[in-house]
């Protein structure tokens, strides 16, 4: 081989080698998604080690198919039973950041509970943090799945799970415009005592709940969760639910002895994680407001 074509073909090999298929230098992303707080995160693959730091995100996941992905969840998230196996990183205000890091997470799913200055140490440990802030609307319910199946990659199963929530919300409704009674009128019981009496107004979850039910909301005139004790008492409510942990003493507690529902046993203890926070497990308030009231 002449010098000169020796030195040629050092120059192709050269180039040949240098030249880089971009495909292969590109990083490949799984998801780019804008979030709650109009955040821009970037999960560069499929999530595999997940931490929710919110119940409701928590129970949606595994309805979706992806709990077994959760290797950390906040002390609220007591829900499915097999919560009780995963590791508890601290309640959603006071998060324990050594347990978090420890976990080795690929994504943490924040509600609207937990404080920016929380999403920021989290964010500089290097771990993404994505904000999915709970529906208001009941109906939101079918959102949230749909926007965890992106973030999961279980788009199918969480359309599924969507559809099934928003045909069960239109069962009720159809029940209901069939229903000839006049709906019984009911009282929940937000908060009570000397802090003052707090109920669902009409604009929230809960005054979804009841009204699904076939039931008035008593709250349903008002704008605020807190209520005079004068309108309590002119509502004077055929029926009353509370937490099943303030029943004893909402009962026995004056002035509120004095009401028509409390004379005549018709207030009703209830789980509040069935009703305090938008989860698919409003369902069974839904049944079990029409349970009572039909008694």
């Amino acid at each position: 081989m002449s010098r000169n074509r020796f030195l040629i073909w050092i120059v192709c090999f050269v180039l040949l080698c240098g030249c880089k298929n971009p495909q292969h230098t590109e990083q490949t992303i799984f998801l780019d998604y804008t979030d709650s707080y109009n955040r821009e995160v970037v999960l560069q693959q499929k999530p595999q080690r997940i931490v929710s730091l919110s119940p409701a995100i928590t129970e949606l996941l595994f309805m979706i198919g992806a709990g077994d992905r959760l290797v950390g969840i906040s002390d609220y998230c007591q829900y499915p039973e097999e919560t009780k196996k995963i590791q508890k990183v601290g309640g959603m205000q006071n998060i324990n950041m050594e347990t978090l890091l420890s976990l080795h997470p690929d994504v943490v799913l924040i509600g609207s509970m937990v404080s920016q200055e929380d999403v920021d140490k989290i964010e500089k440990l290097n771990i993404p943090v994505i904000a999915l802030i709970e529906e208001s609307d009941i109906t939101g319910i079918s959102t949230l799945m749909l926007n965890l199946g992106k973030i999961t990659a279980q788009d199918s199963a969480a359309k599924v799970e969507a559809d099934r929530w928003q045909k069960t919300l239109e069962h009720f409704r159809q029940q209901n415009v069939c229903r000839q009674e006049a709906p019984k009128s009911v009282y929940y019981v937000v908060g009570f005592g000397e802090t003052g009496d707090f109920t669902a107004p009409k604009g929230s979850h809960i005054h979804q709940i009841i009204e699904l039910a076939g039931c008035r909301n008593v709250g349903e005139e008002v704008t605020t969760w807190n209520v005079s004790r004068e309108f309590l008492f002119q509502e004077d409510p055929d029926i009353i639910v509370v937490r099943k942990e303030d029943m004893e003493n909402f009962c026995s507690l004056y002035p509120y002895t004095l009401l028509r529902a409390v004379k005549n046993h018709k207030v009703y203890p209830i789980e509040s994680s069935w009703i305090d926070i938008v989860t698919p497990r409003n369902l069974q308030a839904i049944a079990y407001l029409q349970q009572i009231t039909s008694e």
